[in-house]
């Protein structure tokens, strides 16, 4: 019985050794062989003297070396981190310093361009390098070691119980944007992976044969469960850092894929490409927000013969919610019932249950419900609190997750996504926190105050608004701001150039002396409006 997130790989490599497990480019990868990149990661970590629990963060693009430096690092012990590729330096600093990562594994020319901002990472002491003979980076006084060190260790002397660690021990933290501005790191436990990993293998029906392309980051639940779903069962994942979207569509039929996962403005793009006759994929999966229904119907022309599942999940909890293939037509609009191994309830403000059709919050309980926030306990408090309905006999409370999205379920049970109760921003699938865009802004000395919001965009989900302060609005070059975004933040939290408002006066507020970001976005409507 697999316990532990890691268990999968080894077990795969015991029953099928010689089955595919990742392909890279021209790299490929048995389970055998990634049974043994694992060993040996866990074996140098154990080296190095890191404990369980240690956190030890991954910075790089997919590559083989990556999934193997994150499974290694829970078969020692330790507690993996992904961190999204596209973040510059100093938000990689900040999630590095934040949870006290004592290894990093990365990139020869990433760690080069991390080099200035580690100095704000005082418990970071060695880095792990991608490449097999690469040189630490000038100017720091950590210790580095090359890839050929993981290689030099036998990993046939791995020892699976010299770190005995239970499914209730931590085993990841993936950090997503917090409604005040930081990421939170979002504390997942062994059991949280493995419970999440058989509850969608089981409702997707993956199977042993399946090739699974991965298209989305690592460090997003979404993307990661790509993995984990495949190790459950033994499939094959093919590790891809796309360029533009018809790349997919070319390795979709270049590697025979029958899995592929995305979210809605990716899918935008490939439901207006042209698919070969005949293609391989068995089922296709969306999260990350709603697949537009002409989105929807576009690519059940283009893939009749591929399955479509829909998906509602949130990294709290990872995976809510999902509609099975055969209800698209019946139940346009839905996010589904719960997925299996999990209790998805709809409830009022004082924790009541609500009615057939009644608006209420979306609150998930079960297996899949994460630990908390790292070193949060007062938003860890805020969204993780005790289950509505339980019996009053139990002295010890169940948390849930309260979710804060707005969700009705009709007289079958099926669920109808109506909005957000916070402000945060959906683009692409990433959830941006206004504040975080906010305060890069303001640090770049451009502007006296900003405020940024999302608006409706067909593309995208939302697009990022922006109105700022200056000093004299028709001496500013809004290009210079936006430049500096760009240097500051990763392409999917900038502003769109057509989005950006200056103003001399400054920003409205509400009673409470916040910014009035509600008023900000109906006065930009107006004004589109109003303009021819």
């Amino acid at each position: 019985m697999n316990t532990l997130i890691h268990d999968s790989i080894f077990e795969a490599a015991r029953r099928t050794p010689d089955a595919a497990a990742l392909a890279y480019g021209a790299r490929r990868c048995s389970y055998a062989d990634l049974a043994g990149l694992v060993a040996s990661v866990a074996l140098l970590l154990r080296e190095q003297g890191l404990a369980p629990g240690t956190r030890v963060a991954v910075y790089m693009e997919k590559r083989i070396e990556n999934v193997a430096a994150m499974f290694g690092a829970a078969a020692a012990g330790c507690v993996f981190v992904p961190v999204n590729p596209l973040l510059k330096p100093e938000q990689v600093a900040y999630i590095l310093a934040d949870c006290n990562v004592r290894l990093l594994a990365t990139t020869a020319d990433r760690l080069a361009s991390l080099a200035p901002a580690l100095a704000a990472c005082p418990d970071l002491e060695t880095v792990l390098l991608a490449e097999a003979d690469a040189q630490g980076a000038p100017g720091t006084a950590l210790r580095t070691l090359a890839w050929n060190a993981v290689t030099a260790c036998a990993a046939g002397a791995f020892d699976p119980t010299a770190a005995r660690r239970i499914d209730a021990d931590m085993a990841a933290i993936l950090y997503t944007s917090g409604s005040t501005g930081a990421p939170k790191g979002v504390v997942l436990s062994h059991r949280n992976l493995v419970a999440g990993a058989a509850s969608v293998a089981s409702y997707l029906d993956l199977r042993a044969s399946d090739r699974i392309l991965s298209v989305l980051p690592l460090s997003f639940d979404y993307g990661l469960s790509q993995l984990t779903t495949a190790f459950l069962r033994g499939a094959s994942v093919v590790l891809m850092n796309y360029l533009f979207p018809k790349d997919i569509v070319a390795m979709v039929a270049s590697e025979r894929i029958t899995v592929l996962a995305a979210v809605p403005p990716l899918w935008n793009a490939l439901a207006r490409l042209e698919w070969p006759a005949g293609c391989s994929l068995r089922f296709i999966t969306n999260s990350g927000g709603a697949m537009p229904p002409v989105t929807v119907e576009a690519l059940r022309g283009r893939l009749p013969s591929t399955q479509i599942f829909l998906m509602y999940g949130l990294t709290e909890a990872f995976r809510s919610t999902y509609l099975p293939p055969s209800e698209l037509e019946r139940r346009p609009g839905s996010m589904g019932k719960a997925i299996p191994n999990a209790e998805v309830l709809v409830v009022r403000p004082d924790g009541s249950l609500c009615d057939d059709d009644e608006p209420g919050e979306l609150v998930h309980r079960g297996a899949l419900v994460a630990m908390g926030y790292w070193n949060d306990p007062e938003r860890t408090a805020q969204r993780f609190r005790p289950a509505p309905g339980r019996e009053a006999g139990l002295p010890l409370p169940e948390l849930a997750v309260w979710s804060g999205d707005t969700v009705r379920r009709d007289s079958e049970g099926y669920l109808y996504f109506i909005g957000r109760s916070d402000e945060m921003i959906k683009v692409s699938g990433y959830r941006i926190s206004p504040t975080e865009i906010e305060s890069v802004v303001q640090a770049t000395g451009l502007v006296l105050e900003a405020a940024a919001f999302g608006v409706d965009d067909g593309q995208l989900g939302q697009a990022i608004a922006l109105v700022a302060q200056v000093p004299d609005p028709d001496a500013f070059d809004p290009a210079a701001l936006l430049a500096e975004c760009r240097r500051r933040l990763p392409a999917y939290m900038v502003p769109a150039p057509d989005l950006v408002k200056l103003q001399g006066d400054g920003l409205p507020r509400n009673p409470n002396g916040k910014i009035d970001r509600k008023l900000l976005r109906q006065t930009l409507y107006t004004e589109a409006q109003a303009t021819p």
